[in-house]
């Protein structure tokens, strides 16, 4: 027989920078030393039960026919009209999980959902629900992306016991995007919209739901100044799939990249481009980030990088400029800063390259970040010509890895590099002396180096 209990609702005092709950307010968090992040909260436990029933088939072993095998899983996949999506979560939604979709405002977040949507069908619904925008501004948007799926169904609320509620009856394998975590709240929590125990409890509320029904649930986050998704971190150790939208809005180009899966890779990219009717696949990146490409000026060096599975070719451009500070500035967009600093150290150590009253500037072109070790060649190859003014070899691709003794290190998939840039009619392959040797054209030609002071040498020829 259940045992039912009352228990009094309690308040409590929780930092809404780190989730930490402190027994009494303070005007500085004990854990993250944040200043008046502390509030008090009514936390209502409600009626809870003791010693519940347990179903007869609660547990399962192995050799259990009800459990799903890695084929029904496969199978249990849905494939969406776009391909780049695919890639990235592993090539489809999988029925029952959770994605937690984090971006910028105004990159296209909301764009991509809508089209997600798009000619998708089966016994299936697909509910879209704003607690931003109303349903009169997700159906301007759905017109304009010539949304045309009658089985859309669109709602505006922000009360997540309204959205639980309204959900229950949707067949299996239905796709519910949350549109956005941060706007959702419960009644039953005395804190704004956006705190992390609003956000905590309503994606619990949203991941109970998915798991029981077997649904799919997309949820938009909104990011913080520092780049990660607002909230607390347990966000995103909650959700399945953690997929991150980003991009330059001065570029066209957008990024799709997945920092947490469940049920795939975590190391490909989608690349999309924004146009007037929507967010458009890029089915050849490489050609898309070298459109500007120009080899007679100094400081360009192209990149044969690889993003999963697939190669990728980017301009990296450095401009060394003389300056008279103590400190010269080392600054870059798209690529690590600290490591910026780290191989203008080893070009001024190991080259001898007087860098030490110049500024050092990088950029990596059309809004790309390149967080791949094997891009240091590149790197340090437009900064030397760069600093010489003398533009480095006609139809030439870097890639390899350079250590603090100056040695220049092999990089995994290097026939797929020199295979796309051998595709896109480059001559020229610089990389590691290690490199593995492989058969190619009479076209191509590999120049194999051991020291990053070779690179300086085939500049000055």
């Amino acid at each position: 027989m259940d045992i039912l209990c009352m228990a009094k609702a309690q308040s409590r005092f929780v930092c809404q920078e780190c989730g930490a709950i402190l027994s009494k307010w303070v005007g500085q968090c004990e854990i993250c030393k944040a200043w008046n992040s502390v509030i008090e909260e009514i936390d209502q436990m409600g009626i809870t039960k003791q010693n519940e029933h347990i179903p007869d088939d609660f547990f399962v072993t192995l050799s259990d026919d009800s459990v799903e095998t890695e084929e029904s899983l496969i199978i249990g996949r849905r494939q969406t009209q776009i391909e780049e999506l695919n890639r990235v979560i592993g090539g489809g939604i999988v029925d029952g999980s959770i994605i937690l979709l984090g971006g910028p405002p105004g990159i296209g977040k909301s764009t991509l959902l809508l089209q997600v949507l798009t000619e998708m069908d089966g016994s299936s619904e697909f509910v879209y629900i704003s607690a931003e925008e109303s349903v009169n501004q997700v159906l301007l948007r759905a017109r304009r992306l010539n949304i045309s799926n009658n089985q859309l169904k669109i709602a505006a609320s922000s009360n997540i016991h309204q959205i639980i509620s309204s959900l229950h009856g949707l067949p299996k394998s239905s796709i519910v995007i949350i549109d956005s975590i941060q706007t959702i709240l419960s009644d039953l929590i005395q804190s704004p919209p956006g705190s992390i125990s609003q956000v905590r409890f309503c994606t619990q509320e949203l991941v109970n739901f998915a798991k029981k029904n077997d649904v799919t649930i997309i949820i938009v986050g909104h990011i913080t100044k520092d780049g990660a998704i607002a909230g607390p971190k347990t966000l995103e150790h909650m959700v399945d799939c953690v997929l991150y939208f980003e991009g330059d809005r001065s570029y066209d180009y957008r990024i799709l990249r997945c920092e947490k899966n469940r049920f795939g890779p975590t190391d490909e990219i989608g690349v999309f481009s924004m146009t007037g009717h929507g967010l458009e696949e890029v089915a050849n990146p490489s050609a898309a980030f070298l459109s500007g490409h120009n080899s007679e000026v100094s400081g360009v060096a192209v990149f044969a990088g690889i993003e999963g599975t697939r190669p990728i070719l980017s301009e990296i451009q450095a401009l060394v400029s003389h300056t008279n500070i103590a400190i010269p500035r080392r600054s870059s967009v798209g690529f690590d800063t600290n490591r910026l600093i780290m191989l203008v150290a080893v070009l001024s150590n190991r080259c001898k390259l007087n860098l030490s009253n110049k500024e050092v500037y990088l950029n990596v072109a059309g809004g790309l970040r390149i967080n791949e070790p094997a891009a240091d060649l590149a790197v340090m190859a437009s900064i030397i010509s760069s600093s010489m003014q003398k533009p480095l070899p006609k139809g030439s691709v870097f890639f390899g890895e350079v250590s603090l003794s100056g040695e220049i290190r092999p990089s995994h998939l290097s026939y797929a590099r020199c295979k796309e840039a051998q595709k896109l009619g480059f001559k020229e392959i610089y990389c590691s002396h290690k490199t593995e040797d492989f058969d190619k054209s009479s076209d191509l030609e590999i120049r194999k180096l051991k020291m990053i002071r070779e690179v300086i040498s085939s500049v000055m020829n």
